[in-house]
């Protein structure tokens, strides 16, 4: 079974003391999963008797394969709490910059579906999630028009496909009300909050209120708490566990294809192929998980018997292909496209050729919108990181059409026009924040390498006009880890000389990146004291610089 790297476990003996058979029959052992405050498991063990309650911390830090080893320990949860952020799909983590634990619902997935660790949850009566979002009802990912008119091209009539169009969006939205559900199958009571939740030592207080008010012999009875929901007012929300008769039990069967560890990679290919012989709307509500699968699937299992065999059955359905890449081609995104491209690479459908085709395709369609933004110029750089489209796009842009502005040309300089390059590398120093934000934007892909670009670049930028749209455009010359002299002077220069506190931040932000001997020196110090404008109070950037030149 695999394991995140970054669990951490319980002692070994130490767990395996608190699952003897006597020990369970007199108490009951709530396990706690705590990534980010401890507040609401002191909550706990504060006010549950020790008589009758007993507490096993499943994380424990300097141990990789924390999960897993309580599994081999035989812990047996029948309530667990889980504290920590939660990002709203896939993992709960800690704002502590020191913390390393965290906890992605993927391995809990892979527990559930596994069935590898069945004394762990098999027990379980409640569960408490403690974290943003848990219990959200709203969908991850919902089917849209592209979808509507896939199942149109399949046959179906316009009031068929928008009734299935909605079924669609109910079973596979993936909600992380769903996932929990999915993941705490036949779990009877499951606690967490539809939106935000409260801080730890506020969701401690509330707890202990609850606990005051005999809520404790409520603990681990399977059964929702009318007094503990009234307690946390509307924040808090209840919901159980799947089970086998659940309407939307199939849903959990064909996740648990991707994630259960009793299935080879032939068994999971295999799988993936009978979705694609469905309708195309099923596989593209999985897509996230299909991806994350072929890209794991590394050369050395792909080399197998077993799974060349199953590829190659993919690769020779052609009906499948063409209806996945007909959607693919339709897509409303072209980020969706894109990755539905990958796929179709992944799975035999399209040679490298094939594949720079179809990118090429969409990426002049995508030019020939009247509006690109941030999205597109992102999108176009990833994927020609390896320059590989570069040429995708080599027509001539008419003066004044709508494609003759710098979100545009940004895209085509991301597809390796020089000529375009160009242009967006002024707009950097442009009055209209928007056109900076988009050659910021490009610059994080493709950096400035050439040292007489990078001068020509910031004397632009020196000139500009005090204003949000020069900060912005300083801070893009801040990544690049200035050292030229030349550069650095002119940038010491416009601090002594703007009348902007924002702008004087910026550069500040730039000289304490670039080397201490590019910019050490009494005069930088005494110009740094002298020329600052009036700020914000509280300790800032300049005064960090300032320190960091004092110092020894």
């Amino acid at each position: 079974m695999r394991w995140h790297p970054k669990f951490r476990s319980i002692p070994f003996a130490l767990a395996l003391s608190l699952s003897t058979p006597l020990a369970a029959a007199e108490k009951q052992t709530v396990c706690t999963i705590t990534v980010n405050s401890a507040d609401e498991k002191e909550a706990f063990r504060r006010h549950l008797p020790a008589a009758k309650y007993r507490f096993v911390e499943l994380v424990e830090r300097d141990r990789p394969d924390w999960l897993a080893s309580a599994c081999r320990a035989a812990v047996s949860c029948d309530v667990l709490v889980i504290s920590g952020h939660y990002d709203g799909s896939n993992v709960f983590y800690s704002d502590r910059l020191e913390a390393r634990e965290f906890l992605p619902v993927d391995e809990l997935e892979r527990v559930s579906c596994s069935d590898s660790c069945p004394g762990l949850f098999s027990r379980l009566k409640e569960v408490y999630l403690f974290g943003c979002n848990t219990l959200n009802p709203q969908p991850l990912n919902s089917a849209s028009a592209e979808t509507l008119r896939s199942l149109v091209r399949e046959g179906h009539s316009p009031q068929e496909a928008t009734r299935q169009l909605r079924s669609l969006n109910a079973r596979y939205g993936q909600s992380s009300r769903d996932r929990m559900r999915m993941v705490f199958k036949d779990v009877p009571v499951i606690y967490g909050f539809s939106s935000a939740a409260p801080q730890g030592p506020m969701a401690a207080a509330t707890l202990s209120g609850y606990f005051r008010a005999s809520g404790a012999p409520e603990i681990g009875q399977g059964c929702p708490s009318g007094r503990l929901l009234g307690q946390f007012a509307s924040a808090m929300s209840v919901t159980r566990g799947m089970t086998d008769k659940d309407p939307n039990a199939d849903v959990r069967r064909d996740v648990c294809q991707f994630v259960d560890d009793r299935l080879s990679d032939a068994d999971r290919l295999a799988f993936i192929h009978q979705l694609m012989q469905r309708q195309t709307a099923q596989a593209r509500v999985h897509l996230d998980r299909i991806e994350r699968y072929m890209t794991a699937l590394g050369d050395p299992a792909r080399r197998t018997p077993e799974v060349t065999q199953a590829l190659g059955v993919i690769a020779r359905d052609a009906a499948a292909r063409a209806r996945f890449l007909d959607f693919a081609r339709d897509a409303d995104q072209p980020e969706v496209r894109a990755r539905m491209i990958k796929v179709a690479r992944d799975l035999g459908w399209l040679t490298a050729a094939e594949q720079r085709a179809e990118l090429s395709l969409m990426l002049g369609q995508l030019q020939a919108r009247s509006m690109v933004g941030l999205t597109e110029v992102d999108l176009a750089c990833s994927l020609n990181q390896a320059r590989d489209l570069d040429g995708a796009f080599s027509g001539r842009v008419p003066p004044r059409s709508p494609a003759d502005d710098v979100p545009h040309a940004a895209v085509r300089a991301c597809l390796g026009s020089a000529e375009d390059r160009a242009r967006t590398l002024q707009a950097l120093a442009s009055p209209n924040e928007a056109d900076v934000q988009i050659a910021q934007a490009y610059l994080r892909h493709r950096p400035i390498t050439d040292a007489s670009e990078l001068h020509r670049v910031a004397a632009a930028v020196v000139q500009m006009h005090p204003s949000d749209a020069q900060v912005r455009a300083l801070d893009a010359l801040g990544r690049h880890y200035v050292s030229d002299g030349e550069v650095l002077d002119m940038l010491v220069r416009l601090y002594a000389q703007t009348s902007s506190w924002s702008v004087q931040a910026a550069i500040a932000g730039i000289l304490i990146r670039a080397d201490r001997r590019s910019i050490a020196g009494p005069n930088l110090l005494r110009t740094l004291l002298e020329r600052r404008r009036p700020s914000p109070s509280g300790d800032n950037i300049v005064d960090a610089l300032i320190r960091r030149l004092q110092s020894p």
